[in-house]
């Protein structure tokens, strides 16, 4: 018994430790990974390609009731079991479309939970967000905010007009997510 142990112990050693085979380990992971319920769509990734849940190989070797069930049917009840598949597969991409879309809604109430809208008024003094272009280095000490600005105008869907302290109006509007206000 002890002997056993020792040996199961020295092999699983050797798996953990030799990383340079993980080559050989892969299929394993690829179908561990493919027969794995996503919580995205509530199924996996091998029922929705193939519409029917993997076989492993020990199944085919010591017969389960798929194999036995496929290998008992006739042309006739395999064609008719075939095309009932495909039409299950169908439902089941509806109803994964389904599960996704609700998901994303989850996900998005979520997210919006912690979003606060910004409100400006005409009026208002803010600060514009200096967005540096990707070639120009950006340094930790350089600003990251340029104005202060006056709101002239609030357009629908949170677009600003702003305008110089002199007056002078921007001729472009500005992304309100970009801007924040400036208090004196």
């Amino acid at each position: 018994m002890g002997a056993t142990n020792k040996n199961i112990k020295k092999i699983l050693r050797k798996m953990v430790d030799n990383h340079k085979q993980w080559h050989e380990k892969l299929p394993f992971s690829l179908l561990g990974y493919c027969t794995t319920v996503r919580t995205s769509t509530g199924e996996t990734p091998y029922m929705l390609v193939y519409g029917t849940e993997a076989v492993i190989p020990a199944e085919v070797k010591i017969l389960s009731l798929v194999i036995i069930q496929e290998a008992e049917l006739s042309d006739a009840k395999w064609i008719r079991s075939r095309y009932e598949q495909l039409a299950l597969i169908d439902r089941k991409k509806m109803n994964v479309v389904c599960h996704g879309q609700l998901y994303q809604n989850r996900l998005s109430i979520a997210f919006n939970k912690k979003v606060r809208p910004r409100q400006f008024t005409p009026g208002q003094l803010v600060l514009k967000r200096i967005f540096p272009l990707q070639n120009e280095p950006k340094g930790k000490f350089s600003p990251n905010w340029q104005g202060p600005y006056m709101v002239h105008r609030v357009l629908i869907g949170g677009a600003l007009i702003l305008a110089e302290m002199d007056g002078e109006i921007w001729p472009k509007p500005i992304n309100s997510g970009t801007d924040k206000r400036y208090y004196v």
